[in-house]
């Protein structure tokens, strides 16, 4: 990962964005010689993520069942 002094991450901000953004770049941001950030592409989800999550933790089946007993002792706010 590159390193980048605080200076010129600030002056070439935007430039460093659209590393991370469209090529997926990550930079180290140094000051005085101390690594103080990374800078680095966010963590993106998507549905076949979820689904894969999905398919390794099952659902347990006496969980549902006190989930679904205890959703029909709830009182609906609008209620009271």
């Amino acid at each position: 990962m590159p390193e980048v002094s605080a200076t010129d991450a600030s002056r070439n901000f935007a430039d460093l964005l659209d590393a991370v953004e469209h090529d997926g770049a990550s930079f180290t941001i140094v000051r005085r010689g101390k690594v103080i950030a990374e800078l680095h592409p966010a963590p993106t989800a998507s549905g076949a993520k979820v689904k894969e999550f999905l398919r390794r933790h099952r659902v347990d089946e006496a969980w549902a069942g006190e989930l679904a007993e205890l959703r029909s002792t709830l009182i609906p706010e609008d209620r009271f």
